[in-house]
């Protein structure tokens, strides 16, 4: 770590004020924004475990994954089958072999259910646990889970980011998928890892001072200083104090070796990395991996595209898991989708559980609703249109109860028939399992009014 020093450097001339500036706001990613003061608390007192969520934005097909229909209609089951599991009465997709090797290391819910039919209130909705002001765009009304997770655990110092998200170059902006912090501020906002991992130029950025020598950047660390010691009563909002540690993670992450080596798949076996698959997913997930076992708190990888990594596109195929007959047709696609899918997400399992991960880590892999039961056409494709009413997840790990499926649907896949779950039973079980309290903070909204971390929701009690 580099040593700021103790001696004053005297009056700044204006050339220092502007290189002072470019340094601690565009160099730390800042865009001139602050996090609003909060009266929720960290816990002092934070337990050693993480969440990975495997987010599959377009939403999965519960009836092509998680939760087979072989006796329905035909207009109804579509065209691949279940097969059998380690666990019986728990089958899956028979494009999910790999899957059905460790299904006694995951538990599917097959009943949580709402009501916003479209993208954006649905990726509101079920990434805050709670109904969005408006459905429409994708702005957050109120705070991303893992910006909940990055406040509580504000005070956890252990070498890596505590939020880290991973996506396309393309993709990357905070509100794509409803990540946005909302009124808990910027500095919630996830370390965002972008780029194609299993690509032998994958690099990640803001991992090192970008070229600034040693000389140079404790100059401006003695600038910084200066800036310091401007009295307090100047500062009766806080925001001095909030640029401070902002910038001090900065400083800790750019000069660390831990973050370095956390995010370097090259240390990591090949024979390992090839069993993730040498795909952008399956890398996404190893890094998952690596990231929670060197400290981070809570990790999204996004799994969207599948047609990347050498992966030639189709032309009956789609960029997202969004399947309507009119992007795609829908078994064509998953016919690509589903073994990368399913090779990235049973290598994750196995190797959490094999390096005694299992009770640290709780992976939840998911979208943000299901698809149409019947099976529509378009351009002589077949497709499933938007369902909130039904959806099927996974988890694994966090010291729950495996091996289970928990909830059902009917026969025809359209609604749950036992054990009626929401998204926030969900992450009142995430939220116990990383020991914070939900039910008794709060956090001021934009308007100065209080808002609990989950207005409803229960940890899931069968597991």
């Amino acid at each position: 770590m580099v040593q700021p020093s103790q001696s004053c450097p005297g009056p700044m001339t204006r050339r220092q004020f502007i290189r002072l500036g470019a340094f601690s706001l565009a160099g730390f990613g800042m865009n001139g924004l602050l996090p609003l003061k909060l009266t929720g608390q960290p816990s002092s007192d934070d337990p050693d475990t993480a969440v990975i969520l495997i987010w599959m934005p377009g939403g999965p097909p519960h009836m092509e994954t998680y939760d087979p229909k072989p006796d329905a209609p035909e207009e109804y089951r579509g065209a691949f089958r279940p097969i059998r599991t380690v666990v019986p009465g728990l089958d899956v997709c028979e494009h999910l072999p790999m899957h059905a090797r460790v299904a006694d290391r995951f538990t599917l819910i097959r009943s949580i259910s709402h009501h916003y039919n479209d993208h954006d209130g649905g990726h509101k909705y079920f990434l805050t646990g709670r109904d969005p002001s408006s459905p429409v765009g994708f702005v957050n009304e109120h705070p991303m889970v893992g910006s909940i997770v990055s406040r509580m655990r504000e005070r956890v110092r252990r070498g890596v980011p505590n939020y880290i998200a991973g996506t396309e170059p393309s993709r990357s902006a905070i509100d794509t998928y409803s990540f946005g912090s909302a009124y808990l501020g910027v500095a919630t906002h996830p370390f965002m890892v972008t780029g194609d991992p299993s690509s032998p130029g994958f690099r990640v950025r803001n991992l090192g001072p970008a070229g600034i020598t040693t000389d140079r950047l404790n100059d401006r660390l003695q600038l910084l200083q200066s800036l310091d010691r401007m009295p307090t009563d100047l500062d009766r909002s806080g925001n001095m104090q909030a640029i401070g540690t902002f910038r001090q993670r900065s400083l800790e992450l750019i000069t660390a070796d831990s973050a370095q080596q956390a995010f370097d798949l090259s240390r990591e076996p090949q024979r390992l990395r090839e069993r993730y698959g040498m795909h952008c997913w399956g890398q996404r997930a190893l890094l998952a991996r690596r990231l929670v076992e060197h400290g981070a708190s809570f990790v999204t990888m996004v799994f969207e595209n599948p047609y990347q990594s050498g992966v030639q596109y189709s032309s009956n195929g789609t960029y997202n898991w969004d399947s309507h007959a009119v992007n795609c047709h829908i078994f064509e696609d998953l016919l690509v989708r589903l073994p990368i899918f399913d090779r990235a997400v049973s290598a994750l399992i196995e190797d959490i559980y094999d390096r005694g991960l299992d009770r640290k880590v709780l992976l939840i892999v998911t979208g943000e609703f299901g698809r149409t039961p019947r099976i529509t056409y378009a351009n002589n494709r077949p497709g499933r249109d938007h369902w909130p009413q039904a959806m099927s997840l996974l988890i694994s790990g966090g010291g729950l109860r495996m091996g289970q499926v928990i909830g059902a649907t009917n026969s025809r896949g359209e609604y749950p028939v036992q054990q009626l779950l929401r998204a926030g039973d969900l992450w009142a079980t995430m939220y116990r399992h990383l020991g914070i309290d939900y039910e008794n903070t709060t956090f001021l909204d934009n308007l100065g009014r209080p808002m609990p971390i989950l207005p409803e929701g229960r940890p899931i009690p069968w597991l």
